[in-house]
Order: C-alpha cells, then structure tokens, then sequence
C-alpha cells in the first residue's frame, strides 16, 4: 500500500517552487498535486491520457473543448487525451488532485 497525506503533497510541492507534483506513477496510472494561485493563468496543453481533476480547494473556471463550468471543493471533471483544456478565472487558490491514465510522462 501506499498512502499520502495531502497537506505533506502541498508542502513538498511549495518546497519545489513548482505548480505541479508527482507523487505516484505505476503501470496503468499515475497521479499529481497541481496549484493554481488566484489569478494564475494556467499554461498547460492537451495531454496525451485521459485526466481526472478533484478539487480539493479553492475556485475557478475549467474549460474542455468548447465546454465551460465552474469549479470548487469536491469537483469532478474528466479530460479526454488531447482534449485542449485549461483552468482559467482563479478566484480562490486552487488545488487539484489529477490522475492520468495511462500515466504521464
């Protein structure tokens, strides 16, 4: 087994200056902390996996396609592979669990 605790993801996340965290990567998946601060613009590209974002803090917008909707604590949004996608008018700082699969990079 392998668990994590999300306030140590954060904290070593913020260590690495960077807004986005590996923390597992196995054979059919792998998952990530990404951190938005309010008014961030979010410069990430279509992936290559299917994404699932959850909330875990904060507020904004996430459009996927030509679809947009709001978000907060607690939402659920899945990706499609090269789906153009983008989180965009951070209100509150935000924190997304992501879970690619098959895994990124």
């Amino acid at each position: 087994m392998k668990a994590f605790r999300l306030d140590q993801l954060e904290a070593e996340r913020a260590a690495n200056q960077g807004a986005y965290l590996r923390f597992l990567r196995e054979r059919t998946m792998s998952a990530g902390l990404y951190a938005l601060d309010a008014g961030a613009q979010d410069a990430q590209g279509p992936h290559e996996q299917d994404e699932i974002y959850l909330v875990v803090s904060g507020r904004a917008s996430i459009t996927v396609g030509e679809e947009t909707t709001q978000v907060g604590r607690g939402s659920v949004v899945f990706v499609p592979a090269r789906m153009p996608h983008r989180f965009h008018h951070v209100t509150e700082d935000l924190r997304v669990m992501v879970i690619f699969s098959p895994p990124e990079g």
